[in-house]
């Protein structure tokens, strides 16, 4: 099960119930967090979960609704006495930029690891799940991230016995292990049939519409997408800023065939969003305006 909380789903300033843009995943133990701007904290506060279990914190570019929330937040896992190590994911300048921001908080009860992301795109294994980065356009280097936790195949009783696979090597087996008993080596093939369907998540924003996104977001169970603008006479500041409109974000979603959309980082003068869904609907029906504290577990689909 995978665990999604849209912190905040306000771009450029928080406003009164509308914390900047930030997205918290939890699996088996672990916390993600994907961008981090101002407020991001007391949101992670009032949802009612932790920021002491904080593993991974992915950046998707540097502007400051997307960034300035880090110190605080570094701060207050520090009062909670975490001491495991943090690791930063972001473009090109991370470690520039997140030493420039701990200025005010140099020391820190925990190690940082910093993972630049390299080209157009890079996939990072950990903690039982992948993250990949990729490419958008947005008038800053810019990246889009895709979540993904697989699913072995279904354990093959019959095969196991056929290979006289002794009971006791059954379970690691089925988790996926090698195995070696009396001076046998087992493996996960010989008992597990094709992968299944596992978990994928996609989240994008500050950006126009890419091939990209399409690419990488193709079958998500959930894409979380920007939606600066829902009003059809903001195109032309959609282009100039490089944001993407509501329907924009309903195409990509019909032509990556996702499961569901949630839009996010709303213009600050955008004070209804669902106003404008009935249009984004026509294109992608299962299309929801994202809200602070906006929550889902995504499961495994059920087996056939």
């Amino acid at each position: 099960m995978l665990d999604v909380c849209l912190l905040g789903c306000g771009g450029m300033m928080p406003l009164p119930r509308r914390w900047l843009t930030a997205l918290m995943l939890r699996y088996n133990g672990s916390s993600i967090l994907i961008d981090c701007g101002e407020g991001t904290q007391i949101a992670i506060k009032e949802k009612g979960w932790s920021f002491k279990p904080i593993d991974v914190i992915c950046f998707t570019h540097y502007h400051g609704d997307h960034i300035s929330g880090l110190p605080g937040l570094l701060l207050s896992m520090g009062n909670a006495e975490r001491h495991e190590p943090l690791t930063l994911i972001g473009p090109k300048g991370l470690e520039r930029v997140v030493n420039a921001l701990r200025t005010i908080a140099p020391e820190l009860p925990f190690e940082i690891y910093y993972k630049e992301i390299q080209g157009t795109e890079e996939t990072f294994e950990m903690n039982g799940y992948r993250i990949r980065a990729f490419r958008v356009n947005h008038n800053v280097l810019c990246y889009g991230y895709t979540m993904e936790i697989d699913r072995a195949g279904k354990f093959d009783v019959e095969r196991a016995k056929a290979a006289n696979i002794p009971l006791c090597c059954w379970n690691p087996l089925q988790k996926g292990n090698v195995v070696e008993f009396e001076g046998v080596h087992y493996t996960p093939d010989m008992v597990l049939g094709e992968a299944r369907k596992g978990i994928k998540l996609t989240y994008t924003t500050d950006t126009r519409p890419t091939r990209s996104i399409i690419q990488n977001a193709e079958h998500s169970d959930l894409f979380v997408c920007e939606g600066m603008y829902g009003e059809d006479d903001k195109k032309s500041k959609a282009l100039e800023h490089k944001h993407m409109m509501f329907k924009e974000a309903a195409k990509l979603a019909a032509e990556a065939e996702v499961s569901e959309l949630w839009l996010t980082h709303y213009s600050p003068s955008l004070v209804r969003p669902e106003e404008f869904m009935d249009g984004v609907r026509e294109i992608f029906p299962n299309a929801y305006p994202g809200k602070d504290g906006k929550s889902v577990t995504l499961t495994y689909p059920d087996d056939d």
